[in-house]
């Protein structure tokens, strides 16, 4: 008489976050995963770096797992540098079953996609945007017109220059910061550096701002945050600020090797942007 195979029906194990806060905001998230925000970064967390930002695209395993987990937590948040509208084209969001408590966040907060109604809200441009867009050119002549070295244009409300094309992406990084700061100053707009790329933006507005306004408005208890670059630091400092208030948070950094910070902060890190994908299914599987 043959064996009859049996399958086991456990949910995957989920990792275990290095730090003592971190094990106590998985905890939180588990045992109350209806008050929970999950909030994460796009491009080098939900999406791989690549050379051209108009090439990137959600992992195809994203949207998945995100329509798999965002129907038992409390809200999804995808907060970017990015134009709204361009994140929910490039994430794959629009018209997905079981996201309609998606947002996308774009300009670092300043600009709303909700996945239930299809409704962008967003702030005039800043007229500095414009001013800075006129003169970068010749700033960029001056600083040593650097092969390689190339301007995206960001929805009229912020402008980047991109340096991974270069020679040497880390020295035309470094040469562009100074005077790009001074041209950004100049005109009441700030510099966010990232992945060899320095964006010219308004002030006023970061991620982490724009976590906190979404923690309060969905009554959220826990949270997780993942995030992989520089401009994700000020979210991180929200979840710790939330975590001396009393407030679980799981800070979750997507690994590389082109920025350490966040690493040293996160309570776990995971493999790229197929790691945060694997432990949003996992955590999924987890709260089924």
């Amino acid at each position: 008489m043959g064996t009859q195979e049996t399958h086991s029906t456990e949910p995957e194990s989920l990792p275990v976050p290095t730090t003592e806060a971190g094990r106590a905001a998985l905890d939180a998230i588990i045992g109350s995963p209806s008050t929970t925000l999950v909030a994460l970064d796009f491009d080098g967390t939900l999406a791989p770096i690549v050379e051209n930002p108009e090439d990137a695209r959600a992992h195809p395993d994203a949207v998945p797992a995100l329509a798999d987990l965002a129907p038992k937590v409390a809200a999804v948040a995808v907060i970017t540098g990015r134009p709204a509208e361009v994140a929910v084209h490039h994430g794959g969001f629009a018209g997905v079953d079981g996201l309609a408590h998606l947002f996308v966040l774009g300009h670092y907060g300043a600009e709303r996609w909700d996945a239930r109604t299809g409704a962008l809200t967003a702030p005039d441009p800043h007229p500095g945007v414009a001013a800075v867009r006129a003169e970068l050119p010749q700033v960029l002549e001056t600083a040593g017109n650097r092969p390689g070295v190339w301007i995206e244009e960001k929805g009229g409300r912020a402008v980047a220059v991109h340096t991974r094309r270069a020679d040497d992406p880390q020295a035309a990084f470094d040469a562009l910061r100074t005077p790009l700061t001074d041209l950004a100053t100049r005109h009441g707009l700030i510099v966010e550096p990232g992945r060899m790329v320095l964006e010219l933006r308004p002030p006023g507005m970061d991620k982490g701002v724009a976590l906190l306004e979404h923690v309060r408005e969905t009554g959220a208890q826990s949270v997780l945050y993942a995030g992989d670059d520089l401009g994700d630091l000020p979210a991180f400092a929200a979840v710790e600020k939330l975590r001396s208030d009393g407030t679980p948070g799981l800070l979750v950094c997507s690994g590389n090797p082109e920025v350490t910070e966040l690493a040293a902060r996160a309570d776990l890190v995971v493999d790229g942007p197929a790691g945060v994908v694997d432990l949003l299914r996992k955590l999924a599987s987890r709260l089924a």
